[in-house]
């Protein structure tokens, strides 16, 4: 019989892996990819520390295909903060239906774009045209989540919540 715990990485690999290669796959489009969305389907279903550790695997894999950078760490710190609230208010966001979670997913695009801005501010000391020049960039980010979360969140939260439903509500 499998374990909990090797069950539990299993399913945090088997997320990881779907996201690297959906991030992989839509690399040509710019800021669309599916990353964003597993990280706050982590945060929901797994909580917040499983999602962190996701996001941290995510980034690292993918940037080594796409380009390592000082931005690696913003990006480990802003899908983990999306991670990290998704599981925290978990509570709350499983009573609500998939439209509020797409609403949601659109708000964390936006949010992303700002909180990966800031550092830039701290190197070039001008911050709001560096972030306005980005805003069309968090918009296909944003748009991205949406079309994301509305084809993922169904299927993803069945097979969480089946994994839920086997071992963490015994």
């Amino acid at each position: 019989m499998i374990s909990h715990n090797t069950y539990r990485l299993t399913v945090i690999a088997m997320l990881g892996a779907l996201a690297v290669i959906g991030r992989i796959a839509f690399a040509n489009i710019p800021n669309v990819q599916p990353v964003t969305v597993i990280v706050i389907m982590a945060g929901l279903f797994l909580g917040a520390g499983p999602a962190i550790m996701l996001a941290i695997v995510i980034t690292f894999v993918t940037n080594m295909l796409l380009g390592m950078g000082i931005w690696s760490v913003w990006q480990v710190v802003c899908w983990g903060m999306i991670g990290g609230l998704s599981g925290l208010f978990s509570h709350l966001l499983l009573r609500v239906n998939v439209i509020f979670l797409i609403f949601y997913s659109v708000l964390c695009g936006y949010g992303y774009g700002l909180l990966i801005s800031i550092p830039t501010f701290q190197i070039t000391g001008d911050f709001w045209p560096y972030y306005l020049a980005g805003l069309p960039f968090d918009t296909y980010h944003a748009i991205g989540n949406a079309f994301f979360m509305a084809l993922l969140y169904k299927p993803l939260s069945y097979l969480l919540e089946k994994y839920n439903e086997k071992y963490l509500r015994k």
